[in-house]
């Protein structure tokens, strides 16, 4: 088994030296939810939420823990976004509503930007809820995971 990255000599963590590792563009893409309420889904889609535009401040929520993963995770290193995404989709069925919250995140550097997916997307769905709770507080932020990366020497994944 070969060495592991993000250890040193002592065993203790350390940020990995990216300096010899190749510049390519990199993208990644993360996914999460919010399950809401009906009263919730109407306020939101209606534009009739007291907090304001739900979907407006969850999106730069969203670009904004993008462009702060380092401060949040301690091993990330600062990069340079080239562009940042959210897109939010509805799901209504038998009385269930659930937002779909995807996150792209692109640059051009020597790390990949997964981890600024994933940030991105759950801080939009923290958001959402935190938005939301004076409503209800039963909301379920659902799953969040990397749907797909690509760039790198480990080449692309697709979920």
């Amino acid at each position: 088994m070969g060495s592991f990255t993000h250890f040193n000599d002592q065993g203790r963590a350390k940020m990995v030296d990216i300096s010899e590792k190749q510049e390519t563009v990199r993208t990644a893409i993360a996914k999460s939810s919010v399950q809401v309420s009906k009263e919730i889904y109407e306020g939101i889609t209606g534009g009739t939420m007291k907090k304001g535009d739900v979907l407006s401040v969850a999106q730069v929520a969203g670009i904004m823990a993008a462009k702060n993963t380092s401060q949040l995770i301690p091993m990330c290193h600062p990069l340079s976004l080239s562009g940042v995404n959210i897109h939010f989709e509805w799901e209504v069925s038998d009385e269930t509503y659930v937002l779909h919250i995807e996150s792209s995140v692109k640059t051009k550097g020597s790390t990949g930007v997964e981890m600024e997916a994933l940030t991105s997307a759950s801080a939009a769905a923290l958001t959402v809820y935190d938005m939301c709770k004076a409503l209800d507080k039963g909301m379920v932020i659902g799953e969040t995971y990397l749907l797909e990366k690509t760039g790198g020497k480990n080449g692309d994944y697709k979920r």
